[in-house]
């Protein structure tokens, strides 16, 4: 679907939905449009603006939109800047703190779901995040 304004040669203003471009052009040429409000066969479309409104401000697609977006934003901040980043060897380095053969230290990371059930069925104390982490690539 389309919407063009229209407008008839005695200036009045319109708008109008069709299928398509060329369904319009199709009903113009046979005839078949005429003005909305006077009746007038002599029907074009107008100039037409962009359908913006301006009284909204622009969305920021970087900006949290909800308080549940902010804080989640909140955390991924704290995490990122207070733990350490070990990928895919997360469950290998959260065992090794838990069993004193690394040092003591905030991480996170990524882990298969069976990878990370058998750390908590050792005792292993994890939780899962509520996002998943930023690729870490060059």
């Amino acid at each position: 679907m389309i919407r063009y304004t229209l407008s008839c040669a005695d200036g009045h203003r319109f708008d109008s939905w069709f299928a398509s471009a060329e369904a319009f052009d199709g009903l113009s040429a046979s005839g078949h449009l005429s003005c909305a409000v006077c009746g007038s066969g002599k029907v074009e479309k107008a100039l037409m603006a962009p359908n913006v409104k301006a009284d909204t401000p622009e969305p920021r697609l970087s900006a949290p939109a909800s308080p549940a977006e902010q804080a989640l934003a909140e955390l991924r901040r704290h995490v990122e800047e207070n733990s350490e980043y070990v990928g895919m060897s997360f469950a290998k380095e959260a065992r090794a703190i838990h069993e004193g053969a690394a040092p003591e230290r905030p991480i996170y990371g990524e882990a298969k779901a069976e990878e990370a059930r058998k750390l908590i069925e050792d005792g292993v104390p994890v939780a899962p995040l509520p996002f998943r982490p930023k690729s870490k690539a060059n």
